[in-house]
């Protein structure tokens, strides 16, 4: 048994400082996150998406051209798109087009709808880094609770060896007579509950790194360590330098969901005026050229004499020698040949060219009557336009909650810190007189391990409140626009 328990005791450790990679620092984790977090990668499509609405809005103030063209072969009755005249032989026409048109006058309904989304564009670029902040938060508690619960299990097998220790010694004296054997079964229980506690405490210290690991969105699997640095040695701000007011009055200034609110509340005024101008007359400028040509399949290809005219009463004549000659005309038939695919485009060019035409136009459109649409949609602007102001006002407000919150935990745990570091000097103190005692026969096994486990329960609680006033002073740091770092 003491075989295995030896072996489990060297595995355990072996799980936690057999790390084979290059351990991360905060700073490295940070910086992780925000590159792979998926909802940063969300935050910056949706930001993408916004530029995109800009950019449209913006495109739609320039002038359009549209080009068209178009062939096809018509049968039966059918109007000649050059001659504008019916015909009823099948030909073959093909068109060519260009048009397009710019607004002149809208009430400044453009200009504004494409100030009103370039002013989303740039909140949802805040949005990301307000994202990016409350993952950088995150990140930093949970890096603070592995290296908190890391030292907490040093603290955990520092007890096992004060522990066998004991148990090593007392074990002699029980041999020579000098102490009862019960003082040695009571040392060996401790020594299983010390086991079980260093167990609980590694395991906290898996579970703290697979949280962290899901946050990073890391592989569950992939190996991964973080610097370890004692607490003692990560640099904080005074008490001075973090007065809520003073800190309130940089965060207002810095910290993006504020900027963002800001933003919001111009894009929804930019929004009313975009509304407001559909009560007015539009002016649109529309131009255009085009040409066609069209030709038919059959075509005249000669004429026969088929005889002369008859002569009438108004057939024209002429008088030689006192006689009267009617003259006749001859009279033909037009004879007909189909055209191949190949001449029947004879003549293309001249009929573009003969056919071609140009347009200009002005619209003028007045809103009369639309069922209170122009209305409604004013008032939804105006009423959006108070909602994201009093959304501003919330959200400074709860900042500057936040803020003397922040403050007054920050004190609190400073508070806790310096009880905590009088109990663990009481408990060593009461742990040293204990063990003299016990060592000189004066003292029993449980008195002995009370102390023990009070010192051991006084160094963990003191170590947990060092953690969390670092935590509440880098906290109160970050809203004052200070990286976080350790």
């Amino acid at each position: 048994m003491k075989y295995l328990f030896s072996l489990f005791l060297l595995v355990s450790s072996y799980n936690v400082q057999s790390q084979t990679a290059a351990p991360w620092d905060l700073k490295t984790c940070v910086a992780y996150a925000i590159q792979h977090n998926i909802s940063i990668q969300q935050a910056d499509v949706q930001a993408r998406l916004a530029k995109l609405q800009a950019e449209l809005a913006s495109a739609n103030r320039l002038p359009t051209i549209n080009g068209s063209t178009g062939m096809g072969l018509n049968f039966g009755r059918s109007i000649d798109p050059t001659t504008n005249g019916f015909s009823s032989t099948q030909f073959l026409f093909n068109n060519f087009g260009l048009n397009g048109g710019m607004q002149l006058f809208n009430a400044g309904r453009l200009k504004n709808n494409a100030e009103a989304t370039s002013i989303s564009w740039n909140a949802a670029e805040t949005d990301k880094q307000t994202i990016s902040n409350d993952i950088s938060l995150n990140v930093a508690t949970f890096y603070l609770q592995v290296l908190s619960a890391i030292e907490q299990s040093e603290i955990t097998k520092i007890q096992i060896q004060q522990t066998i220790e004991q148990l090593n010694a007392t074990k002699k004296r029980v041999e020579v007579g000098l102490l009862p054997e019960i003082n040695l079964l009571e040392l060996e229980t401790q020594l299983a509950n010390d086991s079980s506690t260093y167990i609980s405490a590694i395991s906290n210290v898996l579970q703290s790194k697979l949280s962290l690991k899901a946050l990073l969105n890391l592989d569950a699997g992939s190996d991964f360590d973080l610097l370890v640095q004692p607490v003692e040695k990560i640099k904080v701000q005074s008490f001075a330098d973090l007065q809520p007011d003073y800190v309130y009055n940089i965060a207002e200034q810095n910290l993006p969901n504020i900027k963002a609110a800001g933003l919001r509340v111009k894009a929804a005024q930019k929004t009313v005026q975009v509304a407001k101008a559909n009560f007015y007359p539009t002016l649109r400028l529309g131009y255009g050229i085009s040409s066609n040509f069209s030709n038919q399949f059959k075509y005249i290809s000669g004429y026969d004499m088929t005889g002369v005219s008859q002569v009438t009463a108004a057939s024209p004549f002429v008088t030689m020698n006192n006689n009267k000659y009617f003259v006749q005309s001859p009279t033909f038939t037009a004879t007909t040949a189909q055209r191949n695919w190949g001449n029947i485009w004879d003549g293309w060019n001249n009929q573009l060219s003969n056919n071609f035409g140009q347009s200009v136009n002005l619209q003028l459109s007045i809103p009369i009557f639309n069922g209170g649409q122009s209305k409604i949609s004013y008032q939804q602007a105006k009423l959006n336009y108070k909602s994201t102001e009093l959304q501003q006002e919330n959200i400074q407000r709860k900042l500057k909650q936040d803020i003397y919150a922040a403050y007054t935990n920050a004190i609190v745990a400073l508070n806790k810190l310096n009880a905590n570091q009088k109990a663990v000097n009481s408990a060593e103190k009461a742990y040293l007189f204990a063990t003299k005692r016990y060592e000189l026969g004066l003292l029993g096994t449980i008195e002995l391990l009370n102390n023990q486990n009070n010192f051991l329960k006084a160094k963990v609680n003191f170590k947990t409140a060092q953690y969390e006033y670092v935590f509440r002073i880098k906290l109160l740091e970050f809203y004052k626009g200070v990286a976080l770092e350790l």
